[in-house]
């Protein structure tokens, strides 16, 4: 494998602010072939759709390639890429679509591992219809999302079951396949939010046997896009269309207004930029991606357990979490500190970090609050072990 982290460095310009970035919860930096492509549709003439001319073309064929390149993404058909201006908004378009056919005493699985977007639209949907929120707990001393315990929470009233494929708060990686089994012999709809998973690990919804995937651009530098990803095309004819034209097929039945051509010329180059993490990656686009995430997957593997094992040392750090299967995110709390001054501290550093106080999400789930919250850290494309040791440093002076 041939993930070259200094050469993948040298495609950020933004790294250049001399800051350290453990931000990616809110998403990587931004490299430079996206901003170009953004840019450059942006000068180039783009009209609406369904025109004889080639400004209309260009924006059709720019709609085209960003299925193609969600679809590569994810392993999927692109006719069944549905594209929107973020995954929080397509994740409340789908489920306000789904609850219209909804009733009193329905239910819908949620887990308390999952991040906010992927919670409130199921809740309110619930709300508005009288359907049953049930939850799947997380263990609190290693933050799993253990998978025994949906076969209890489905049952033949389920209509629905959503779960995270990653956790950007706290790194777990839940055993998501059983879930979806459970959910299967009940006959729910799966829904799974791989926004935080997509940029580390490499995806195949075919395998995975989800109904639908929720991913976001901006999770690996990418602009601010979201995608539904449908694993059967056919299932969109029988969602209730949520689109402002009555004649709209497909995809299109989920689309609200103009597209943002733009922000979809970006999402292809992010998507291209992906592919090419990996040196040795070759191809079609779907095979490098799998090649360049896999190496992804295994360099910050290295840099994770490195980065945990280092903070565990400190007798005044407490890292919160010990799932077996991560992505490159952990939190961490500071005995007798609170987050917001540990962040604060980090800064003056020149460290980027999150401070949350525990009083929401899985945050609240674990009691954080009491120990005056948690620091999240993401490390991103970019990241290498100068920084990791910068960051052990910081804290080892914290007292």
């Amino acid at each position: 494998m041939a993930f070259d982290v200094a050469r993948i460095r040298g495609l950020f310009p933004a790294l250049g602010d001399g800051w350290i970035h453990f931000d990616g919860a809110a998403g990587m930096l931004v490299p430079e072939q996206v901003a170009s492509a953004v840019s450059t549709a942006m000068r180039a003439p783009v009209s609406g759709p369904g025109g004889a001319f080639p400004a209309s073309q260009r924006a059709e064929s720019i709609v085209t390639a960003a299925r193609r390149a969600v679809a590569d993404l994810v392993g999927a058909d692109p006719a069944a890429v549905v594209l929107g201006p973020s995954a929080p908004v397509m994740l409340r378009r789908l489920v306000d679509a789904l609850a219209e056919r909804w009733t009193i005493g329905d239910e819908v699985v949620v887990s308390r591992l999952d991040e906010e977007a992927n919670l409130a639209p199921w809740q309110r949907a619930a709300k508005r219809v009288g359907a049953v929120v049930r939850w799947g707990e997380i263990d609190i001393e290693t933050c799993e999302l253990p998978a025994w315990q949906y076969e209890n929470l489905v049952s033949a009233r389920t209509k629905a079951v959503t779960v995270t494929l990653a956790s950007g708060s706290v790194g777990t990686r839940p055993d998501v396949p059983t879930v979806i089994e459970f959910a299967k012999r009940v006959g729910a709809l799966v829904v799974v939010d791989a926004t935080y998973a997509a940029p580390f690990v490499p995806l195949d919804l075919a395998e995975l046997g989800a109904d639908v995937m929720v991913v976001s651009a901006q999770a690996w530098g990418g602009p601010s896009v979201g995608a539904l990803v449908f694993r059967d095309p056919e299932m969109l004819e029988r969602i209730p269309s949520a689109s402002l034209d009555p004649a709209a097929r497909g995809a299109a039945r989920l689309e609200l207004g103009p597209h943002a051509y733009p922000l979809l010329a970006g999402l292809v180059a992010s998507i291209d930029y992906l592919a090419g993490l990996d040196d040795a990656a070759a191809g079609s686009r779907r095979e490098r991606l799998v090649t360049s995430l896999g190496s992804a997957k295994s360099y910050h593997a290295g840099l994770l357990a490195q980065l945990s094992t280092e903070l565990r040392s400190l007798r005044h750090v407490m890292v919160i979490g010990d799932a077996m299967r991560r992505i490159p995110a952990l939190a961490f709390a500071v005995q007798g500190k609170k987050s917001p001054e540990v962040a604060e501290y980090l800064a003056s550093q020149g460290l980027c970090a999150f401070a949350d106080d525990g009083s929401a999400g899985v945050f609240a789930s674990l009691g954080v609050g009491e120990v005056g919250g948690a620091v999240r850290i993401g490390l991103a494309h970019y990241s290498n072990v100068f920084e990791i040791n910068q960051l052990v440093r910081v804290l080892e002076e914290l007292r």
